[in-house]
Parts: C-alpha cells; sequence; structure tokens
C-alpha cells in the first residue's frame, strides 16, 4: 500500500517536473565533475545551474537555499577569477589541507550560524525545515569557498552538506534534484580520492625539490 503510494508520488512528480529543474541538474553535475579534473569550465556551468536554482528553491519555500543561489553566483565569478588568474602563478592554489583548528572553528561557526538563522526564520517565516535549510546553506557556503581555494577537505565536507540536502529535497518534492544529490555523493567520493591522489603527488614532488642535489 505504502510502496503504491509512495511511487504513484513519485510518478506525479516526475510528471509535473519543470525543464528548468533538467537542465539545473544537468549543468550541476556538468560543474562537480569538471570541478574534480580543475578545468575552469566547471564555473560557468555552476553560475548557469545556480541562476536556475535560485527561482526553483524559491518557488518551494526553501529561502536559505534560494539565499545561497545568490552567493554561489558570486561564487561562481571569484572562483573563475581565481582558477583563471593564477593559472601560470597558482603556488597558493595547489591543493593543499587545513590544519585540525580550522576545521574545529569552521565546525563551532557553522553550528552557530545554523542554530541562528534556523530559529530566525521558524519563528518568522513559513520556510520549510527552517534548521535543515540552514545547516545545508552555511555548511555549502563554507564548502564552496574551500573549492575556489583547492582545501583537499572540501570534499569530505561535502558528503556531509550532500547527505542532508537529499532529505531536504525529497521532502520538497524536488526528485530528479535529489538524485542528482545522491549521485553527489558519490563523485564527491571520488573527487577526494583524485584531489588526494595529485595532493600527494604535488607534495612530494615539491619535498624533493627542496632536497638538495
Amino acid at each position: 500500500m505504502f510502496n503504491n503510494e509512495f511511487s504513484s508520488a513519485v510518478s506525479a512528480s516526475l510528471a509535473a517536473m519543470s525543464g528548468w529543474e533538467i537542465i539545473a541538474v544537468v549543468l550541476a553535475l556538468a560543474y562537480l565533475l569538471l570541478a574534480m579534473r580543475e578545468k575552469i569550465l566547471c564555473w560557468y556551468a555552476a553560475f548557469a545551474s545556480t541562476a536556475i536554482y535560485l527561482f526553483l528553491f524559491w518557488d518551494v519555500s526553501l529561502v536559505m537555499e534560494s539565499a545561497l543561489q545568490v552567493f554561489y553566483l558570486l561564487m561562481a565569478v571569484y572562483g573563475w577569477w581565481q582558477w583563471r588568474h593564477h593559472r601560470d602563478r597558482q603556488r597558493d592554489l595547489h591543493i593543499h589541507r587545513w590544519p585540525l583548528r580550522t576545521h574545529l572553528i569552521v565546525f563551532a561557526g557553522v553550528g552557530v550560524l545554523t542554530a541562528l538563522f534556523g530559529y530566525v526564520l521558524d519563528t518568522n517565516t513559513d520556510a520549510a525545515l527552517p534548521y535543515l535549510d540552514s545547516f545545508t546553506t552555511w555548511g555549502a557556503v563554507v564548502t564552496t569557498y574551500m573549492v575556489t581555494r583547492k582545501v583537499l577537505e572540501n570534499w569530505l565536507y561535502w558528503i556531509v552538506v550532500d547527505g542532508v540536502s537529499i532529505y531536504l529535497y525529497l521532502d520538497r518534492g524536488l526528485y530528479l534534484t535529489a538524485l542528482l544529490f545522491v549521485l553527489y555523493v558519490i563523485i564527491v567520493i571520488v573527487g577526494f580520492f583524485q584531489w588526494w591522489a595529485i595532493y600527494r603527488r604535488e607534495t612530494a614532488a615539491s619535498e624533493g625539490a627542496a632536497v638538495p642535489a
């Protein structure tokens, strides 16, 4: 009985699915795959996908997710500029790691902002799932910045943020977007190991160059 009702709901949602959501999903997937390979074209795909999602999330009352898209638009431009400007002199943009202290500060900051904005949304708006909405938003803000700076651990952050986002989008009936984030979780795991291999190779090369002949 439950399975039939769930299947019917999914079928109805897929049938009513906006063509814009399909385009946004394809572009978002292209962004991640290109980012894995450190291709600057990823930021073009990110900008276009984000512009579409801004309106889609507002339409389903995900206020913080919609606001997040404005940040994503700015970060797409910033990320493109960073990667292009330092293409030939990107010493500070090699894949690198943050120290534990930095991660602890980030965790605390995201936690405080999630509680604060979740409370404001919960008591003053009709926003859906305000605390989860706030968590995925602020988590994504930090993680997107990490991508622009090529911080290795960004992939691990994305696993958590994307995992929570799956439930958020299922609740709002954005089934294709939820499926996209299932794929995201798989891809970011692959992305982590790919960047890890590059990080180890570059670190070994740097240490080798530092050793006097």
